[in-house]
């Protein structure tokens, strides 16, 4: 990896293809809309599942759970308020967080956490 942007796409990637593995159908990738920004949206037994993929390098000094902090929680709880009003929310969702590192010899490691986030909508 030679740099940050790099880092992400790639497991954006490694997830995207983690989650086809598992049954989950992917309805969109970077959705983006004004300043809000999800990373994957995907489906899965009739429920939309809000996906942040947060990538580390796995020398680094800091996991990358620890970057999904309460700024960047409340940035997703936005997004997916943006994202139901736009497609309709006459369906089950929740906030899922997928953490990847990737070692120098290209393996690779994720840890996908289901229900992250609590919503009262």
């Amino acid at each position: 990896m030679t740099n940050t942007a790099e880092t992400g796409r790639l497991g954006e990637e490694l997830v995207v293809q983690y989650l086809r593995r598992n049954g989950f159908l992917i309805a969109e990738r970077n959705w983006r809309n004004g300043s809000h920004e999800i990373d994957i949206i995907a489906l899965r037994r009739g429920t939309v599942h809000f996906v942040e993929v947060k990538t580390r390098s796995a020398t680094g000094l800091t996991s990358p759970e620890s970057a999904f902090n309460a700024a960047k929680r409340r940035a997703l709880l936005r997004a997916a308020a943006v994202y139901m009003a736009r497609a309709g929310s006459g369906c089950e969702f929740q906030f899922d967080l997928a953490a990847v590192e990737l070692a120098p010899d290209h393996t690779h490691e994720i840890r996908y956490f289901e229900s992250v986030i609590e919503s009262n909508w």
